[in-house]
Order: C-alpha cells, then sequence, then structure tokens
C-alpha cells in the first residue's frame, strides 16, 4: 500500500528561526563576492593584439565589449557545448558553425564598432571596438 504525505505549510503561528537566514546570507553573500570579478553585459575590456580573445561561454561572449587598436586579429573560442555562429550585423564578417573547441578569427582593418551576434542564439550579442591605432594619430 502506498502512502503519501502532503507539506501543508508551516503550521499556524511558526516563526522562521533566525538560525535558518544566517546560513542563507552567507552563502548569498559568497555568490556575491564570487562574481565581483566577472564581466557583466555592457562591461569593456581593452586588449592588446596578443590577447584579442572572446570566449563562447554559458551561451554568452565574454568579454561582451572588446576594445582593441585597428589592425587587430580578435578570435572567437566556443567553450560551450553546443554549436554556435558569429555573425557581424552588417555582415562582414560571419564564422561557420563553431562546435566545442572550435575556433574564429577576423582580422579588423578599420576603426569602428562592430557589433555581432550569434545567429543560432541571436540573444547572444557582442561588440569590439576598433580605435585608431597610436602610430596613425
Amino acid at each position: 500500500m502506498l502512502s503519501m504525505q502532503t507539506d501543508r505549510g508551516r503550521p499556524q503561528g511558526a516563526q522562521f528561526s533566525p538560525r535558518l537566514r544566517r546560513p542563507a546570507l552567507m552563502a548569498a553573500t559568497f555568490v556575491a563576492l564570487f562574481f565581483v570579478g566577472t564581466p557583466w553585459p555592457g562591461s569593456s575590456h581593452q586588449a592588446h593584439a596578443a590577447d584579442a580573445l572572446i570566449k563562447i561561454s554559458n551561451f554568452s561572449f565574454v568579454p561582451p565589449l572588446l576594445t582593441v587598436p585597428v589592425g587587430t586579429t580578435v578570435t572567437w573560442v566556443n567553450e560551450d557545448d553546443e554549436p554556435h555562429l558569429v555573425v557581424n550585423s552588417d555582415m562582414l564578417f560571419k564564422s561557420h558553425a563553431l562546435d566545442t573547441g572550435d575556433k574564429f578569427s577576423f582580422t579588423f582593418s578599420t576603426p569602428g564598432k562592430f557589433q555581432y551576434f550569434c545567429a543560432i542564439h541571436p540573444h547572444m550579442v557582442g561588440a569590439v571596438v576598433v580605435e585608431p591605432s597610436q602610430q596613425s594619430q
């Protein structure tokens, strides 16, 4: 014979113990501190030619905004288990479907802001800001 119990919530007049709130508060604080250094959408990353890398991780581009000098080759690498496709909004560049570990590179030869997205997951967006080189100023 099967027996089922139903949780009817808290008994009338029962109160939450302060002892239960403290561990939850400590856990929330730990999680918040853990993510302090994580780039959020809208955050920027200034790259040098040697580290112009954008990771595709957890269905997002990291960093979501990358600033590089003219002539820099930017490389996207897919670290997700799902395929992704990097496409510039103006169709200046378009990758093939990137499986896990695949890379796509593009060299930016003119200054400007170049927005891109994943054609498979259009909610994934990012931008590369290309600044004039110091030599041409």
